[in-house]
Parts: C-alpha cells; structure tokens; sequence
C-alpha cells in the first residue's frame, strides 16, 4: 500500500513540474521576446516580400525594440513617481520631461513595432518593476538622490545601446529609429548629470534589474 501511494505521489510531483515549466512567463518583456522569436522562426517559410511575417526584423532589431518600449514605460512609471514623492523642483520638472518625452517616443515606437509586426511588452518587466517598487518606499531627499542615480545610469546605457543599434542594426527604419531617439536620450542624460551636481551625489549606482 505504501509503496503504491508513493508511486502516485511521485506521478503526481512529475505532472506538477511538467504543468510549471510548460506554464507561460509571467515576464511581459520576456513573453513579447519569445513571441517575436517563434515569428521570425515562421518567417523562414515567408515566400514573398508580401508575406505576413516577411516584415519582421531581425532578432536583435525585434530584441531592441521590446527593450526600448520597457525601458520607456519605466522612465514614464519613475517619472509618475517623482511628482508624487520629491519636493525638489527641479526633480518634478524631469520627472514630468520623462512623461512627456517617453510619452510621445513611444508612439513613434509603437507604429514602427506594428509595421515591423513585432510583439511588445504590455508592462515592464518583473526586473524593472523590482526597481519601480524599491523606489516607491522612498521619500523626499532619500527619493531624490536615489531617483537621479537610476536616471543618469539608465540613461548612459540607454544611449549606449541606441547608439549600437544606429550602427549596426540589420534593419534600417529601426536604425533610423535609434537614431532619431540619440538626440532626447542625451538631453535626459545631461539634465540627469546637472541635478546629479545640484543635489551633491557623487557616487551613481549600476541598477542591475535593467535588461539587456
């Protein structure tokens, strides 16, 4: 009897692993990756420029492209929270840039995204949202320096990976796209970098939960 509850229990322990492994991520960024990646799988079999998927990019434009939106919705979400919790106005008012910014960049993303037919995240990605919720707990002072530390961070990254797909991305609109993007994404950078004098920070942390 024993040894055939075992077995049960043990069938049963396998049917649970098999359940959790094939059960879809619960990562939008990594979900909008794999489904651009089983598309450009498809596309193999595209036999004409008029086909569906023969759009679609490369896996490293598709990769850059779902990067760029979860990166954009983040800046967007830390902004949200600077107007909430810094009493610093300067802090507000970039905050409220990267609203703005981010805001109008990812439309132009969006319609680049749908003619490319590539998958993007519907939120940031469970690394980045650890980031958000960190930061969330903070207040005032402690809120800003953290805040601007992220800010100039992200953003040196930012750039360097734009300026990477700019030269030598597989697809030229989204090429062109990266391009384009250089110009905000420094401005960010440098007004960063003045409040980071402004508000004494010497030191800028690596926020390891960005993707790559």
């Amino acid at each position: 009897m024993k040894k055939l509850l075992d077995f049960y229990l043990g069938l049963a322990f396998i049917f649970l692993f098999i359940s959790c492994n094939n059960s879809p991520s619960s990562d939008s960024v990594k979900n909008a990756k794999d489904s651009n990646a089983a598309k450009i799988e498809s596309r193999k079999g595209a036999e004409s420029p008029g086909d569906s998927l023969a759009a679609v990019p490369s896996k490293a434009d598709a990769d850059f492209l779902v990067n760029a939106a979860s990166r954009g919705m983040m800046d967007v979400q830390l902004g949200q929270l600077a107007q909430s919790h810094s009493t610093n106005q300067g802090v507000k008012a970039f905050g409220t840039m990267m609203i703005k910014d981010h805001g109008e960049g990812s439309i132009t993303l969006k319609d680049l995204a749908a003619a490319k037919r590539v998958t993007l995240p519907a939120t940031v990605s469970n690394r980045q949202q650890k980031v958000i919720d960190n930061l969330q707990k903070k207040k005032g002072a402690e809120f800003d320096k953290t805040y601007i530390r992220i800010m100039v961070s992200n953003h040196k990254k930012d750039i360097n990976e734009f300026e990477k797909e700019g030269k030598k991305g597989a697809d030229p609109q989204v090429m062109t796209f990266a391009n384009n993007s250089l110009a905000m994404l420094r401005k960010h950078r440098d007004s960063a970098i003045a409040l980071q004098k402004l508000l004494g920070i010497n030191d800028i942390m690596e926020t390891a939960p960005l993707i790559k």
